[in-house]
Formats: C-alpha cells, structure tokens, sequence
C-alpha cells in the first residue's frame, strides 16, 4: 500500500511521523510491503566508502528510499521500474551553508533554479530575512516544503539578528527566540554562523549576552553553532574561535588558514573563488581525510546561478584544481549532511534516506542528467519538472519597507559649520577594513558640505526602513559611486541589515531612489540624468521576487545594460572581488562582522549619525 495512504505526511519531518514512516520502511525493506518504485542504475556512487556498485537497484516508498541493493535482488513487489543504465547515481546535492535571499529568488523557485543543479536539500544561513521579520522567520522558510516542493530547507537561525549592538530592525534573537526556534522543528539544525567575534570573546561587548544566549539555547539541544572567521588567522584567535564552541568557518582565504583551523577541529566551507590555491594546497599536504570539508555557495544570484550552476559548480571546480570527483561529491553530499547530523535523512543514496539522486552522464565532469527528489524524477537537463507550490505570499513577507513619509532630497545634505569654506570629513571606501577611516577635506557651498568627483569622492547614504521615519546615515565614499550628474543606485539588499543604501552624485537622484523603492517594496532603482532607467523587484522581504528564475534575470540584464551606461567611479580596495563597473557588490559593503571595523550603518541611539566603529563601539562625526 503506498505510504501516503497509510502514514502521516514527511514533508516536514517531526519526531512521531517518523516513527511510523520508519516503522513502514522496515515491512517495505524486508519484502513484506509493497514498494513503490524501484530505480535501477548502471553504477551507484556509496559515499559511506567511497566505492562505486555496479548494476544497482533504489527502491522507493512514498518519498523515502527502503532498500537498496543488486539489480533484482530485492524480495519484495514493486508497483513502478524504471531502468537507467547509463547513468550514475549520487546522492542528492546538499548547501552546508547558503544565503537563499541571496538568489533573490523565494524557496519554491528557488528549487526550481538549483534542483536540476542536483541541489535537493539547503542549510539556510537565515539571518537575512531573520533581520526583516524575525518572528516569522521559520515560518517562511518551511512553507514551500509544506506545500510540496521538492527542495528540503532546513533553517538554522541567525545568530546576527541584528548583527550587532549598533543596528536594529526587524528582528531581534536571544536565549529565548532560538530556544523557541530549535525546539520547534527538528527541520532546525542549530544556530548560523556566529558573525560578531568581538561580542563572543569581549565580555564588556553589548551583545556578549545576547550572543551567548543563543550559544547556550544550542548547546542545550545539542544541536550546531556554525562559526564565522573571518580574518581570524594567528593560532591563538583560532584556538578561541573553537574552544568558543564554534563548529565551522566559511571564510577562510588562505591554504594556511585552512590548514590551521583544520587542527583545531573546525569544520571548513570552502568557496569556490578559494578554491584556486587551497585544493592543490591541500593535495600537496597530503590530506588524506576530507571529511571535515564541505563545499559552500554562501552567496550567489539567480543570474550567476543560471550561469555558473549550484552546489555542482562548487565541485567542479574543486575537480578543475586536482580533486578526485568521488573525493568532491563527498564534499557536497555526507561530508555536510554528517556535519549538520541530518545523515538520518539526507547525504547518501541509502535506506530511510529522502529518495533524492543526481544521475550523472559523466562523473569526471559532473555532467546532470536528470535529478529525482522525493522518489520521483524532477528535472531533465538543466530544466524542472517537478510541482512549484503556488504560494500567495501574506502582507507580513510583501509589506516590509515600511517608509511612511516623502522622502527629501535635503535629507541626504551634510551641513557645514557657519563661515567655513572646507570641512574635514571621514570617508570610508567599499571594504575598509583599517583600523582608521580616511579624512579628507572637502569643500563647501550653499552652506553645504559636497561631493568632489574629481578625487572619485561620492555621497553613500543608509535609509531605515523599520521604524516608518525613514532615518537617514550618510557620509562620503571614496571610488564607488556615479560620476555622471543626476544619477544615483540603491538597492533594499544591504547585509546583513537590509536596510537601504543609495550612492549619488546628487541628493534629488538619491532621494528618487529612496521613494522608488519605498513604492516598490524593495530591490533595485537606477537613476539616471533624473529619471528612473532600471528597476529590479524584490517585493518579497526586499530581498527576494515570487516569479521564475528567468523573469527575475530579465530584469537584471536591464539593470546592468543602463548600468554600463554610466561612468563608474573606481578605485582598489582590499578585497580581491571589489571590480570595476556596475557596483553590485556594494551591497556587501556595509557588513559589520569580522574584519570590518569602521562602518555606516542606519542612525541608532549609539550612533546618532550612523558612523561606528563595530569593534570598539567608537563614533565620530562624519562632518567637522
């Protein structure tokens, strides 16, 4: 009898549903119950050994796998065979940790875009909509899955909300929010990445309780702390770093740094832009044992995903550097799901396991074929044929820029002191991470203190977009901004924060930026020469757009063709990723974790103008 007409759903997994689904696996297992369908492929990839059998057989029950084994060994009476001998089974991709908000795409179409990418099952690093609707947060993250969508989402809530003491918004997470949290749901892994370094080892930090309270809820449940090291490189931090508790480091650079955190029992998320020199470095080391390493997205969009690929894109790259495939797809497969302790259910093509398999036409490249989740096939090629749940999104998800006023462009002026023909000013570029800021003079006019294109100098602002007063930062950035007159950019996708920021070369330009995407609800607003030339929309958090992946890239190739339109200012910086051009990456730029230290973040009771030093908690007027 199939198992949907004798036990309760498992779309969500909780603790008495799978007692009797696993009762029912067990008849199934031993031939005593019918099984569903039966999978039969010319080789299967155990992850468990590393090993490759030929010639075998997946049977299936309901959305489960109950047996696998030789082609035609299995006792039992199977309903469906379906015979693939040409092709190679792995398990289902898995994200040991991924932004989704940042493919901008909602869960059920971002299973669409990734699924057919052999990505069946997701760690949302949820602090991103966590920051724009906290008590919602778990809420929208299952309820694609609860709807039917193939793509298994398992949230760990975000340990930066709000990502310091200096920002505040839409979500606010202690001792007793992520109590709630991982209580409620064995779909919760544990805790996202602990961003705020300073706040975990300084106990005079303002968010030292808060952070710990979190840590602690963890604990309690013996669930994971995900760790966030970025710039944490001498022995001594890292060694606090794990004895902190904290599991894993997605942002580790350099091969040493991997190396080191390795010692010490941290669980490495590798990038793939990373990947270049530590995968061969590795190799040269001779590691031997790969399963403190998993493959990481982190943060990618639907434009790059659709170019790119998924979790597969991680691997393949990781196979371009020297990897041995069956080495990477563990990377991507066991390697995080054991790291997560979600083996019972996803990470290997094995009994009680969720029935998801990438078949691949080529396993030195990682060519997809096809890709079944949830006992059924799914996809064909890079398109999915699996159910989108039509999901209309409520007000609490659709209403979150809440600006309830016109927003001026003599907001974003920066006064001068009576007499005065220049100012000094702190300017910071995109990804300062120095222990000062950059003074300028600049000079004055109108009572105002202005931008100097010729010194690539432009105004950057930050407006919230919580409290309905649209309060305003704003301050000067060095190599950033448009040149051209009348023109400005914004975008509601400000890490981890999300408030607004805008770059101009005019205050009017900014302004129009602000109420644009006010009126739109959050994404993106180009303008140019005084008028609105591209728009993006993010309707859903300001972060994410309910449409397919293709309609959404649409909207972007505009966006980046009226962008190539206009004289970008541009000067190096730190970071290895900051480019010329159309400045995307600017909506990583007013990060407050670790390394940054001086940043502009919305006017809080802290920061009166919004220029803090998230370190040390310093300010400094922007203006003097």
């Amino acid at each position: 009898m199939p198992l949907n007409e004798t036990l309760p759903d498992d779309l969500l997994i909780t603790a008495e549903s799978e007692t009797r689904i696993r009762q029912h696996l067990v008849l199934v297992g031993l031939g005593k119950r019918r099984a569903d369908r039966a999978l039969r492929v010319g080789r299967l990839f155990d992850v468990h050994t590393r090993t490759w059998r030929e010639d075998q057989e997946i049977v299936i029950s309901g959305r489960r796998i109950a047996w696998t084994g030789p082609a035609g060994a299995y006792p039992g009476e199977v309903t469906e065979r379906v015979h693939e001998p040409d092709l190679a089974a792995v398990p289902g991709f898995g994200e040991v940790h991924k932004h989704i908000e940042s493919s901008h795409l909602t869960p059920e179409w971002e299973a669409a875009l990734v699924i057919p990418r052999g990505n069946t099952w997701t760690c949302e690093a949820s602090h991103e909509f966590s920051n724009v609707n906290g008590p919602k947060n778990l809420e929208f993250w299952l309820e694609a899955r609860k709807r039917g969508s193939p793509l298994k989402i398992f949230p760990l809530p975000g340990s930066a909300v709000p990502p310091t003491a200096y920002e505040w918004g839409g979500g606010w997470f202690g001792y007793e929010e992520q109590k709630q949290f991982i209580e409620s749901s064995l779909m919760v892994p544990g805790l996202d990445e602990v961003m705020d370094w300073p706040a975990v080892w300084n106990p005079d930090s303002p968010s030292y309780s808060r952070l710990w309270g979190m840590i602690r809820a963890t604990f309690e449940r013996r669930a994971v702390i995900e760790g966030h090291g970025a710039g944490l490189r001498d022995i001594e931090t890292i060694s606090a770093f794990a004895a902190a508790g904290l599991s894993s480091d997605h942002e580790a650079w350099t091969p040493e740094e991997v190396w080191e955190k390795l010692a010490r029992g941290i669980f490495m998320e590798l990038r793939p832009y990373a990947m270049d020199q530590i995968i061969p470095f590795l190799l040269q080391k001779g590691l031997a044992d790969w399963s403190q390493i998993a493959f990481t997205t982190d943060d990618r969009s639907a434009s790059d995903t659709v170019k790119l690929g998924a979790s597969d894109y991680n691997a393949r790259t990781a196979i371009s550097h020297g990897l041995a495939p069956e080495i990477a797809i563990q990377c991507i497969t066991i390697n995080p799901a054991r790291h997560m302790r979600l083996t019972p259910w996803v990470g290997s093509i094995a009994p009680g396991r969720f029935a998801d398999m990438v078949l691949l036409s080529d396993v030195g490249t990682l060519q997809i074929a096809k890709v079944w989740a949830d006992g059924a096939p799914v996809s064909e090629g890079t398109s999915f044929t699996g159910h989108v749940p039509k999901i209309d999104w409520p007000d609490w998800a659709r209403r979150t820029v809440n600006i309830q006023r016109t927003v001026m462009a003599a907001d974003f002026a920066l006064p001068a002191a009576a007499g005065r023909n220049t100012m000094h000013a702190a300017v910071l570029r995109p990804f300062h991470w120095a222990d000062g800021f950059i003074t300028m003079d600049m000079k004055v006019a109108n009572g105002e203190v202005q931008r100097d294109p010729d010194r690539n100098v432009t105004k950057f602002a930050i407006v919230d977009r919580f409290s309905g007063e649209a309060r305003i930062s704003k301050m000067f950035w060095l190599g950033c901004g448009p040149r051209d007159p009348e023109t400005a950019l914004g975008c509601s996708v400000m890490h981890d924060k999300h408030n607004i920021w805008i770059c101009g070369s005019s205050d009017a330009a900014m302004a129009l930026v602000a109420n644009t995407l006010a009126e739109m609800q959050g994404g993106w607003c180009l303008v140019r020469n005084g008028k609105v030339v591209a728009r993006v929309h993010y309707e859903i958090g300001g972060l994410m757009t309910c449409r397919p992946h293709d309609e959404l890239d649409a909207e972007m190739q505009h966006l980046y063709a009226e962008g190539a339109k206009v004289d970008w200012m541009f000067e190096p910086t730190f970071h290895p990723r900051w480019f010329p051009g159309f400045p995307e990456r600017l909506i990583f730029a007013t990060l407050t974790c670790a390394p940054w230290r001086w940043v502009l973040v919305a006017p809080c009771e802290q920061a009166p103008h919004g220029f803090v030093n998230v370190q040390t908690g310093d300010t400094h007027p922007v203006v003097w």
